[in-house]
């Protein structure tokens, strides 16, 4: 199976091979873009039904496969709400958990935000009815809805990568976009993400094709900031305990070069670097094979995501600590009109 970034590379590279698989990808792609139109004319002609759970909904969503940084932004959004007073529920699909166990992203927010619950269940109607009836809760916010159409929404935002924004102009599998990019137009506001990679003019330019299918959408800037390196009992180091030191580094996300960039501008010296399909169940050949590749270099830790660390629940690789990069949202653009459009949810008597 190939990784994040080799997939990626296939899509891009030049040669003689690679341009003769991406017609086959093209030749996969037209009746899964079929297929998703589809789908997407049912809901807007009325044909399949949007149903209101009683409560303001909003969703979190990305256009493109992989990571974008929805899990920031949710729980940004749900923290706003909770510090306003308002009974939050967080719902996802809980795409890779197992045995009905909770996921990574799960797992995450549960020890960030240890006072919101959080519902997984593939049927997200099914945990918004749950959410209301018996959590009595005043507003949901829907972890990667956008392509989820059952539920009707107050607020959809779409996240963009900087990185990857629009997919390489191609619906799965022949680029990374999981819908065509005229969906933007369903967006209330659009967000792009990791927004300090890219100088204003490279931002301008993305912001003018989202806003010619997102005319009136809403447009906003963030970057993730490391907010501190934390171990598998909840320990928390300040995030430059390290900078200027060579560490090791892995993951297993959507986005890898977004991670290691990330660290980068952190001011860590990455001596290596290992890529893990995206949600990846470690167990203990990965340890150990994790353990004996660290042992080879001259690092002074090993650095993952905060999501790999929840299932990996140990704080050593051999002789090497290891430590969860754990990230936060910095809005640098579009705060306040984002926060009015919040604040109109907020129910009724709350301030």
């Amino acid at each position: 199976m190939l990784n994040p970034s080799k997939f990626r590379n296939l899509l891009r590279r030049r040669g003689i091979f690679p341009p003769v698989l991406r017609l086959g990808l093209r030749a996969a792609e037209v009746p899964y873009t079929w297929a998703v139109c589809w789908r997407n004319w049912r809901y807007d002609s009325g044909a399949a039904e949007m149903y209101c759970v009683g409560v303001p909904v909003v969703s979190v969503g990305n256009l493109t496969l992989g990571g974008t940084g929805k899990t920031p932004m949710v729980e940004w959004i749900a923290r706003w709400f909770y510090r306003h007073g308002v009974r939050v529920t967080i719902i996802s699909r809980g795409y890779g958990s197992k045995a009905g166990r909770p996921n990574d992203e799960a797992l995450e927010l549960a020890q960030k935000l240890p006072d919101v619950p959080h519902l997984q269940n593939p049927n997200r109607l099914d945990a918004a009815h749950k959410a209301v009836k018996e959590l009595g809760c005043q507003l949901i916010v829907l972890d990667d809805a956008f392509q989820h159409r059952r539920i009707y929404r107050d607020l959809n935002i779409v996240m963009l990568d900087a990185l990857e924004p629009f997919g390489f102009g191609h619906v799965f599998p022949r680029g990374t976009l999981r819908e065509p990019v005229a969906a933007l137009g369903r967006a209330d506001v659009v967000v792009l993400s990791r927004a300090d990679m890219l100088d204003s003019r490279q931002r301008d330019k993305i912001w003018r094709a989202a806003r010619h299918n997102a005319p009136n959408a809403l447009w906003m800037e963030v970057a993730h900031a490391p907010r501190a390196l934390i171990s598998s009992d909840g320990r928390e180091e300040p995030p430059e305990s390290l900078a200027g030191s060579a560490v090791a580094a892995f993951c297993g996300i959507g986005n890898p070069a977004g991670f290691r960039h990330t660290l980068e501008a952190s001011g860590y010296k990455i001596a290596a670097f290992r890529e893990f399909p995206d949600h990846h169940c470690y167990n203990h050949r990965n340890l150990k094979s994790l353990a004996d590749w660290a042992a080879r270099l001259d690092v002074a830790a090993v650095l993952c995501t905060h999501k790999d660390l929840v299932k990996l629940d140990v704080d050593q690789l051999g002789d090497r600590p290891i430590r969860a990069v754990s990230v936060g949202l910095e809005i640098l653009a579009g705060q306040e009109k984002f926060e009015d459009k919040l604040r109109k949810l907020l129910p009724h008597g709350v301030v």
